[in-house]
């Protein structure tokens, strides 16, 4: 083999090798999955210009008053137009029948799960709900038992007791996993969000949605803050 042939077998050689190596390294993070960032932030309850108006079902305007519950627990915190590549894990709930109140009043589950509804009351309960994705009625049911619902569409469900009218509850089911129900200090965070430019939205039944834009970049965490006028004045 001539000198020049041999310089181009090792130039050859060494594009080849490169050529390997590149494309380990694509194999590598195609396994590694789609780049996904950290959303983390904090809801702001501020109180509203004026008290909301009493409905049939409202939970505050008959019967017993409410057991004390920060009203974070009421609001839901999720991206919009997001959809999961694969199936989307269950994540059973429990909505529990005490002191004739739905504890907590607000959860959020992925399509698919269960939601519990035991009673522990002393006397009988019953859970219905006529809402568009759910519509069921679980009858009555005696204290210390139980009755539990399969949510299998997305959207909002709002959950009645026929015995006593005062008592609802929400569920908000969803078709992905990005969703999140802040803590009592207001603070939230939504792992594992592909990166790129999303909504993410904040929900209170009082108020409904509230709206914003966020780049989630790869590897990092994006913040931010909601305030939502869901506090009523002192009378």
């Amino acid at each position: 083999m001539t000198l020049s042939a041999r310089a181009c077998a090792i130039v050859l050689g060494a594009g080849l090798t490169v050529a390997l190596h590149d494309l380990s390294l694509d194999g590598a993070r195609a396994s590694q999955g789609p780049a996904t960032g950290r959303l983390a932030g904090v809801v702001r309850l501020t109180a509203a210009k004026s008290p909301s108006p009493a409905s049939a079902y409202d939970r505050r305007s008959v019967g017993p008053r409410p057991m004390a519950q920060a009203e974070a627990g009421n609001v839901v915190v999720f991206f919009e137009g997001l959809r999961p590549a694969g199936p989307v894990p269950a994540t059973p709930a429990k909505i529990v029948q005490k002191d004739e109140q739905f504890v907590p009043h607000v959860v959020a589950v992925t399509a698919g799960s269960v939601v519990e509804f035991p009673n522990q009351d002393p006397f009988f309960h019953n859970v219905f709900s006529l809402s568009r994705p759910a519509t069921f009625d679980l009858g009555r049911f005696p204290p210390g038992s139980s009755r539990a619902r399969t949510f299998r569409t997305p959207g909002l469900v709002k959950v009645y007791c026929q015995i006593h009218s005062h008592m609802s509850a929400v569920a908000r089911v969803f078709d992905h996993p990005w969703f999140t129900i802040p803590g009592t200090d207001g603070t939230f965070s939504i792992d594992g969000v592909p990166a790129g430019e999303h909504t993410v939205v904040a929900w209170h039944e009082r108020i409904g949605e509230r709206r914003d834009q966020v780049t989630i970049r790869p590897d990092l965490t994006t913040t931010i803050t909601f305030t939502l006028p869901v506090l009523e004045k002192a009378p």
